[in-house]
């Protein structure tokens, strides 16, 4: 009985704690795990102004207008649409998913999961990507194979293993009739419901999370105080030895720290077999274009061990295989775990992947090499990157740093010192393999 009781009151306190820490309780809690929809409004409300400015006050006006297009320029009516849109969940075929269950806004538009769930509880085979700053980037999703992020909001409904509707017009008759939606559309675009307006309104409401003011800004426009020594540090770092900067420069006109191309890096490379790959692609892939072409590449993309070529099943140039998105490095303290299969669970596991220069395969960016990194400057070059996450979101990034940092005290799977350190390089394990095998 005793025993039973301090079970209790260790449950009771590790609730409270919990709940303290802001995270979702079971009241909140939606399907899939995500926070419930009413409960991330409610979170949104206090994230953003009742009317989002058009463009945001963290944006010059000209480089506003490169970014938006010219037939969907964000308007009241067509925000409120679309934030109506990316948390309806009667756009997936079992009305468990919305658009906010993998982008969640209690978990930096994410879902911290390595791959997302779908409807029967499904996995994909990618990291969902935050939706805060989307509006920066010049493609969408992780290969890049939508152009914008009109055509990226649609995909996703249509995926068998994502929301899973059948088709456009499955996905509208569970809307259509809906008077409320038939005002909004309206409003928003003067004409009744309709796929394309629907992934053109939820496309607006996403222009309006631009998240780029943290101590990092602060820092770069001359206060001292706003970061700490060892992130002043990491900035060095990153701007020399760390070489972050040769893919990730960060500027007043390109906020968000990326270079918009494609890479291979070597995550989760040794695990594959490319060529081989390729070719299945190849073959699937024949002959379809278009749109059809768009929903082919989401499939193998979602579904298929075709994945690992990233970019490749876009383009079909074998100098993209494995190539994947350069990600942002805004806000990246709350949007782990990392990569596009969410291997590196931590800010410290992305450091080491790059300083022991990633995963050797005949498709590696020629910029992945050794860094020779201690420990100390690894630990700077992390604290700088928790110092890019948006104010708003302070607590949360506090909270990632610390639990964070616990799992690097250890757990470091991704460590490697003797490839870091450039006391044995990548071929020799291959050439040694092979002579084994030989013996």
């Amino acid at each position: 009985m005793r025993a039973r009781r301090m079970r209790s009151a260790v449950a009771a306190c590790v609730a409270a704690i919990g709940l303290a820490a802001g995270r979702a309780g079971a009241a909140d809690t939606g399907a899939h795990g995500a926070m419930a929809e009413s409960a991330q409004q409610a979170r949104l409300d206090k994230l953003l102004p009742p009317t989002p400015m058009m463009p945001p006050a963290a944006l010059a006006p000209q480089l506003w207008e490169a970014l938006v297009p010219a037939d969907n320029e964000p308007t009241p009516a067509r925000i409120e649409l679309g934030r109506k849109l990316y948390f309806e969940r009667r756009l997936s075929r079992d009305g468990t998913l919305s658009c906010s269950t993998c982008h969640d806004v209690s978990r930096g538009f994410t879902d911290q999961r390595p791959v997302a769930e779908g409807i029967g509880d499904q996995l994909g085979r990618r990291n969902s990507p935050t939706t805060l700053n989307a509006v920066f980037f010049q493609t969408l999703f992780l290969d890049g194979r939508a152009p914008s992020l009109e055509e990226q909001a649609k995909l996703p409904i249509l995926n068998p293993i994502e929301m899973g509707q059948p088709s456009r017009e499955a996905t509208m008759a569970n809307i259509a009739g809906d008077p409320e939606y038939v005002a909004l559309f309206q409003r928003a675009y003067g004409r009744p419901p309709n796929y394309d307006d629907l992934g053109r309104a939820i496309a607006s409401f996403e222009r309006t999370l631009v998240f780029v003011s943290a101590p990092f800004d602060r820092f770069l426009a001359g206060d001292d105080q706003a970061i700490s020594a060892q992130a002043k540090e990491g900035w060095t770092l990153f701007n020399g030895k760390a070489r972050c900067v040769s893919c990730h420069a960060i500027n007043l006109s390109n906020p968000i720290g990326t270079d918009n191309r494609f890479h291979n890096i070597g995550v989760s490379a040794r695990h594959q077999n490319f060529e081989q790959l390729a070719q299945k692609a190849l073959g699937v892939l024949k002959g379809a274009q278009g749109q059809a072409g768009l929903e082919a590449i989401d499939r193998l993309a979602l579904e298929t061990d075709m994945s690992e070529l990233g970019r490749f099943l876009v383009t079909k140039d074998r100098a993209d295989i494995g190539s994947f998105k350069t990600s942002q490095l805004r806000n990246v303290g709350v949007t782990g775990p990392y990569m596009h299969d969410g291997t590196l669970q931590t800010l410290w596991d992305v450091m080491d992947h790059y300083n022991k220069g990633g995963e050797a395969n005949l498709y590696l960016d020629g910029g992945i090499e050794p860094l020779a990194l201690t420990e100390t400057e690894i630990d700077a070059v992390v604290a700088l990157l928790f110092s890019m996450t948006d104010d708003r979101l302070a607590p949360d990034n506090r909270q990632q740093e610390a639990k964070q940092r616990a799992r690097s005290r250890t757990t470091r799977p991704f460590r490697d010192e003797a490839l870091a350190m450039r006391r044995v390089l990548p071929f020799e394990a291959r050439v040694m393999g092979v002579a084994e095998k030989g013996r």
